[in-house]
């Protein structure tokens, strides 16, 4: 493979993240029974496996914009084994948006996967 088609899909591959980590942080939230502090947001993301995964640098600015947003809320905790822990839990609005979202992920997967099954590689 050439170096562009190699610039190429990582490329791709850092948009694919970029639009959908929102998306992600806000149903790794929704599932959580307590709130959860970035590094194990992460650890759930890299369990998962995919493109999310062990970007850890990558979720905070996401995590302050969803809560700016009103869609999570956080506090700051001690910690005995290190710096304070912020903590994030996802909103009544959060949970409100993450349904929207999701609807519009589905409808966008769906096209894109009806092309993809015509396309010929």
């Amino acid at each position: 493979m050439t170096e562009a088609h190699d610039n190429a899909i990582r490329k791709f591959h850092k948009e694919l993240a970029t639009g959908t980590v929102a998306l992600v942080l806000l149903a790794v939230l929704a599932q959580a029974a307590e709130p959860l502090y970035g590094y194990q947001i992460a650890k759930r993301l890299e369990a998962g496996g995919g493109a999310l995964g062990g970007k850890l640098s990558a979720l905070y600015p996401v995590l302050r914009n969803l809560a700016e947003a009103g869609l999570l809320n956080s506090y700051v905790e001690p910690s005995a084994a290190g710096p304070p822990r912020r903590y994030y839990r996802i909103t009544v609005a959060g949970r409100d948006v993450l349904a929207q979202w999701r609807q519009i992920w589905v409808a966008t997967r769906d096209v894109v996967d009806a092309v993809l099954a015509d396309a010929n590689p």
